[in-house]
């Protein structure tokens, strides 16, 4: 595919020789390149830095331009901004996401003399009235935004692109809609995708420097790219597909390493042990090191007791000052009087006198027991006492014996004067759980005895530790069959007065099955068991303190399943289906909805499924014996351009497999990515083959210096892409690009009203805009 300009400078190679300009190894350069012809001189690349510098430029212009609008909480600022302010405040919070973007807000607004006093609680409150420094806030994720677009700009100019396609890549994030719009606000998306491009770009840097292993360059890059990953993985868990985009390239250059007939020469397998160790270090345990290191900050800073204490276990919550379950808890007796409440959905355990109906709707027979339910309410049918194990008579009953983890116990539900009991009965909504019910004193005392004793197991109890109430959370396992009592938000049918299912769950082990006692109602008032003693702050280990918050997050993390009315699935994001509306005022009738570029998003899309193609069509060509592409074309087509689109896909394609809800937000990496794709085909398309140098001439790093490492097989330096491609090439690529731009830009502009939130737009001018039937609001 050389164009006959290239095979004319090939023919010369005899003719004359040029050398680079000065740099501090030129002597040793020169020497290198006495028989080296290039096809013009090596130059300083000014163009790439001028165009460096207006990018910049604009970037920072697009993010920052109006950022004070509007002065009111905007879409999730009312969970950002409030975890900014727990951060001030000092007070324990809990989220599903890592801390590290959280505390780069907090950072900020500490900068700023801000003490954390408004808690963003609706969208639509002011800013101003609550005298809230939200442009400090707003300017963190717009800086980190407006580095974005020189970072993808400097990761096509480090991996060897032509001006106009680095232009391109980062044109597509400068002028998209959905990454200005998503960095404009008190979001964590622009830490996470400016993370996500930085580790590239180290990336990219470190595998330049291959060939001069072990040097402190290498180590750096290396390095800065596992912190790059931390980073990503630090503010959000989709940063782990980062991690997996990382280290497939890291696996496939270990695997060349491995083989014996590589170009550099065999290695012997202690020196490829000290590559894969360095690596394992760099890539996997710095970033996991850093990684924990945030969340010591996060325990550090969160000393105080708030409303992240209910996700969390009462030891941890003792680590907390002004824990209100540690200065309300109270050791429970036999023979009190309580009321349980489900952890989880905080119904109470809660019976009446009304009986479950012969047959549910889907014809199963039930006990025709009385109703074991969950309430919401404080209610006097919430109330049981604790009778021990081997008690018949109440009469007998001895006051003062503490109830323990592991005692066996029967409750008695005071109302109605019956005892709680589970058989092998299925419940309402789940055939494979088991009813719970009552049954009356001579049942209990006779026949059904054993179908109505539990046991208390304290969660992480020691032993014979004394249940408490509010702080001791406990399971309720029935001891003939061993369920565990749960409930759940579907509430039952009207025969139940709606009211939540209680039945007996086969899986012990599950979270959802805690219960604590919230109140004791047959304490008296000036009983000396309410006298509380000044509770000392208890100390546990980071690493206890971490893995209890990790489960907590996982597990809520996955409990994200609620619909929402602007959630989207994956299919819809590269297509650009559907937005979001993220803040609406009807006086004015502006409004901000979340979108990306249509123009943008629609180009990227097609070429990475032309990329797909050509793929297909080379390999294909191949099994035919039909070369259609040199090697040097197709190895940087595999290695640099299959590099972005491996990073696309990686960054999208887990998604189908999430069950939680999913937003159009979760896609910005991936398209971040899919603009690196876009630069690089442009270029391949026009066919910019390079001129035919030597394969090691080509591989050279930035630094132009010859390699002093025994292994690096020849001597190379850098070319710029300028050098490497006929003028012809560069003036179709140059007008492509100015094609791309024009129509990129124009999109940006026509949906710039929806990004910034200004100017107001008529019916009309929304109608417009609904290109593909936008849910946008209109305004009354």
């Amino acid at each position: 595919m050389s164009s006959p300009q290239v095979r004319q400078r090939q023919g010369q190679k005899d003719k004359k020789t040029v050398t680079p300009p000065p740099t501090r190894d030129n002597d040793e350069v020169n020497g290198m390149l006495k028989e080296i012809e290039l096809p013009e001189a090596i130059k300083s690349e000014w163009d790439y830095k001028a165009a460096l510098v207006i990018i910049t430029m604009l970037a920072f212009v697009t993010r920052f331009w109006g950022i004070g609008h509007p002065n009111e909480v905007v879409f999730d600022e009312v969970h950002f901004g409030k975890f900014a302010s727990y951060y001030l405040q000092r007070t324990y919070f809990f989220d599903v996401h890592p801390p590290f973007g959280k505390l780069l807000f907090a950072l900020m607004g500490w900068f700023v003399g801000y003490d954390g006093h408004f808690h963003f609680d609706n969208i639509g409150d002011s800013y101003i009235a609550n005298k809230v420094p939200y442009v400090a806030f707003r300017a963190m994720p717009a800086l980190l935004g407006a580095l974005t677009v020189p970072t993808v700009f400097l990761i096509m100019w480090e991996s060897g692109y032509t001006l106009p396609a680095a232009v391109v890549a980062a044109g597509l994030v400068l002028f998209d809609n959905a990454h200005i719009g998503q960095t404009r606000l008190i979001l964590l998306d622009a830490t996470l995708v400016y993370a996500m491009s930085m580790s590239i770009l180290c990336y990219v840097r470190f595998y330049k420097m291959r060939h001069e292993p072990f040097s402190r360059k290498w180590w750096k890059w290396l390095l800065l790219t596992g912190v790059a990953l931390s980073c990503v993985i630090s503010t959000k868990y989709v940063g782990v597909f980062s991690f997996f985009t990382i280290g497939s390239a890291v696996a496939i250059d270990l695997w060349d390493l491995l083989d014996v007939k590589r170009k550099g020469g065999a290695l012997s397998l202690p020196e490829f042990g000290k590559h894969f160790v360095a690596r394992a270090v760099g890539l996997l345990i710095v970033p996991f090191l850093i990684y924990l290191f945030w969340f010591q900050v996060h325990f550090a800073i969160l000393t105080k007791s708030g409303p992240g204490d209910d996700f969390m276990t009462p030891a941890f919550q003792e680590t907390l000052s002004d824990n209100v379950m540690s200065a309300l808890s109270t050791g429970i007796e036999y023979y009190d009087s309580v009321s349980f409440k489900h952890k989880e959905t905080k119904a109470f355990l809660h019976s009446h006198p009304d009986r479950y109906p012969l047959r549910y709707d889907d014809g199963r027979v039930s006990s025709q027991g009385q109703q074991v339910t969950g309430y919401p309410y404080n209610d006097t049918n919430n109330y049981w006492q604790i009778i021990p194990e081997g008690i018949i008579d109440l009469e007998d009953q001895k006051s003062g014996l503490p109830v323990k983890s592991g005692d066996f116990v029967k409750l008695r539900h005071l109302v109605t004067d019956s005892y709680l009991l589970s058989h092998d009965v299925a419940s309402p909504y789940f055939p494979t759980n088991q009813e719970f019910t009552t049954v009356a004193l001579d049942q209990a005392n006779g026949e059904r005895y054993n179908d109505t004793l539990f046991e208390i197991k304290i969660e992480n109890a020691k032993d014979g530790q004394q249940l408490k109430s509010v702080s001791g959370h406990f399971k309720l396992i029935h001891a003939p069959t061993r369920v565990a009592m749960w409930t759940h938000t579907t509430p039952l049918p009207d025969w139940a007065y709606k009211q939540a299912e209680i039945n007996g769950n086969k899986n012990i082990q599950q979270s959802s099955n805690i219960w604590f006692v919230e109140e004791i109602p047959s304490i008296p008032k000036d009983s000396p068991r309410l006298l509380k003693e000044e509770k000392k702050i208890k100390h546990m280990p980071f690493l206890k303190k971490y893995f209890e918050l990790q489960r907590a997050i996982f597990y809520h993390n996955n409990a994200l399943t609620s619909s929402h009315p602007y959630a989207s699935q994956p299919i819809q994001w590269p297509f650009l289906l559907r937005g979001v509306s993220f803040w609406t005022q009807n006086d004015t009738r502006q409004q901000i909805y979340f979108l990306g570029n249509p123009v943008g998003w629609w180009l990227a899309s097609s070429l990475l499924a032309v990329f797909a193609g050509i793929i297909g069509a080379d390999q294909l060509s191949q099994r035919r014996g039909i070369d259609s592409l040199d090697e040097r074309t197709r190895s940087r087509l595999y290695n640099s351009t299959g590099f972005f689109f491996l990073c696309w896909a990686a960054h999208y394609l887990p998604f189908y497999l999430m069950g939680r809800q999913l937003f159009l937000h979760h896609y910005l990496p991936a398209h971040l990515a899919s603009a690196l794709v876009t630069g690089a085909l442009l270029e391949f398309i026009f066919n910019l083959d390079p001129v035919g140098l030597d394969e090691n001439v080509l591989q050279q790093t930035q630094s132009k210096t010859p390699s002093k490492n025994k292994d690096r097989g020849g001597k190379r330096i850098v070319v710029p892409a300028r050098d490497r491609v006929g003028r012809q090439g560069m003036l179709a690529l140059w007008g492509a690009c100015g094609a791309v731009m024009a129509v990129v830009i124009a999109g940006w502009y026509f949906f710039l009203p929806l990004t910034y939130g200004k100017p107001g737009l008529t019916a009309d001018q929304v109608n417009a805009r609904k290109w593909l039937g936008y849910d946008l609001h209109f305004a009354k």
